[in-house]
């Protein structure tokens, strides 16, 4: 972890194997790390900069990669690669209450600002899947050009 207004290590924390995705809860208290081979969602207090939890996806086989947090910190949704299926995690009850399919190899995530709508990039099947949060359903499909990795959304506008 590094502290933003000296550029220094402030601590060094050991999660699963092979992170590859982090995100800040909004309220800022957590850091949540997803580890690809090792299929768990490692929950940081950076604070304590300390392991607080974590959660083993899909059981075991979800190879998580990116992972986006809903606007009032209570759910963390993470894209599994290797099962085209993007894990619903519960963070106040620290478990995978859900998960939902859509296109193949989802590996970049990303959720709107009032965090209605969910949106994938499935680099397997080159398109962009988008999720109504509220019904945890895919809302459309969206074809793009070959191999989408990452996703972004712009704060202006809706």
């Amino acid at each position: 972890m590094i502290n933003a207004k000296t550029n220094r290590v402030v601590a060094n924390v050991l999660v699963d194997s092979r992170p590859r995705g982090a995100a800040f809860t909004p309220d800022g208290r957590f850091a949540l790390v997803t580890a690809e081979i090792g299929s768990t969602l490692s929950i940081i207090d950076v604070r304590s900069h300390a392991v607080v939890g974590a959660i083993t996806l899909q059981n075991g086989k979800g190879k998580p990669v990116g992972v986006a947090v809903s606007p009032d910190s209570r759910f963390a949704f993470v894209a599994n690669g290797a099962t085209n299926r993007v894990s619903v995690v519960d963070l106040r009850a620290r478990r995978e209450i859900a998960e939902i399919a859509v296109g193949r190899r989802p590996w970049g995530i990303a959720i709107s600002r009032d965090g209605k709508s969910l949106y994938t990039a499935n680099g397997g099947s080159n398109d962009i899947s988008v999720i109504d949060v509220p019904s945890r359903r895919v809302r459309s499909t969206i074809k793009v050009g070959a191999k989408p990795w990452g996703i972004a959304l712009s704060r202006q506008g809706g």
